[in-house]
């Protein structure tokens, strides 16, 4: 510890009336370079209001987001072994845990809930991006199965909202095995006779891509999310060429056939909703005719 910066500095600014202003308090737009207040971006759903780019939004704001006033049952975090091959590059793997965990509040990257949405009961699962980059390591692959294995007993919809690296390079080939286990719990629910949406969200690549992320009934994406396996810069160097304006984000793909509709984030709910309910051929509320001619369209693509 320094003891100018941890004693000395904070007893001359309590002296002086000095407060701590956080360093987040201001969040810039990355496509505009536009500052703003950090309040105004939450209550906007983390959506810069002028530019509309969408920011990472964090785990548990986007379940309260999405289930109808907020009202969800957390599903359990299974308990799996840590750091089980001791790795260490710069720093201890298991010191990379604790300070994640402190960071977010969570066990690892991956968030489910049970509730409802505009009435319809479904499980959704989202990626903690800011849990070492959202990457798939054992107790993701594990909380993933586990949340499929509730959504079959339940009888319900899953939607997933990725957001990842890929596979935790720090568990190995334990990691690379969560790919998969996830894709045969996706089979198990496709043959219990239940919808299966993916919302893919920025950043979604590496093995999550390569498994779970694409293997949706329907793939929504968020306006501008970077969706790939590999990296624009890996691609271009193997290939010894320039790639396409806009390669790999939301609108290319939608572009390409590979993403079925690019959909604002106050929109989602509303979406997911309407989409499900003709999946599950539950009544539509015509009072709820948001999109109604295009998810119908991809319904029955």
């Amino acid at each position: 510890m320094n003891w100018i910066t941890n004693y000395v500095r904070p007893r001359i600014n309590s002296m002086l009336g000095r407060r701590e202003v956080p360093e987040n308090l201001w969040i810039k737009c990355p496509e505009t370079g536009e500052m703003v207040f950090h309040k105004d971006l939450e209550s906007n759903k983390w959506v810069i209001p002028a530019s509309g780019y969408h920011m990472k939004m964090p785990a548990k704001a986007r379940l309260a987001d999405l289930f109808d006033n907020g009202e969800y049952e957390s599903l359990p975090q299974p308990k799996v072994a840590q750091d089980p091959l001791k790795f260490r590059d710069s720093k201890k793997y298991s010191d990379r845990l604790r300070d994640s965990r402190v960071k977010t509040e969570q066990e690892d990257t991956i968030l489910a809930g049970l509730g409802k949405v505009r009435g319809l009961k479904l499980v959704a699962v989202v990626h903690e991006f800011n849990f070492i980059g959202g990457s798939l390591g054992i107790a993701a692959g594990e909380a993933i199965v586990k949340a499929f294995e509730r959504a079959t007993l339940e009888k319900c919809p899953l939607v997933m909202f990725p957001a990842s690296g890929g596979a935790r390079m720090q568990e190995g080939i334990l990691s690379l095995m969560q790919l998969p286990r996830t894709t045969v719990a996706v089979d198990l629910l496709k043959e219990s006779g239940q919808p299966y949406v993916v919302v893919l969200t920025n950043p979604t690549t590496g093995g999550v891509t390569a498994s779970y992320a694409m293997l949706g009934d329907i793939h929504l994406a968020e306006p501008g999310a970077e969706i790939g396996f590999a990296g624009k810069r890996v691609i271009e160097q193997t290939l010894r060429e320039k790639l396409p304006e806009g390669f790999q984000t939301s609108e290319y793909l939608l572009e390409h056939g590979m993403v079925d509709m690019v959909v604002k984030r106050h929109d989602i709910p509303e979406t997911l909703a309407r989409l499900l309910k003709i999946l599950t051929k539950k009544p539509v509320s015509a009072a709820n005719d948001m999109n109604g001619g295009a998810i119908a369209l991809a319904a029955s693509a």
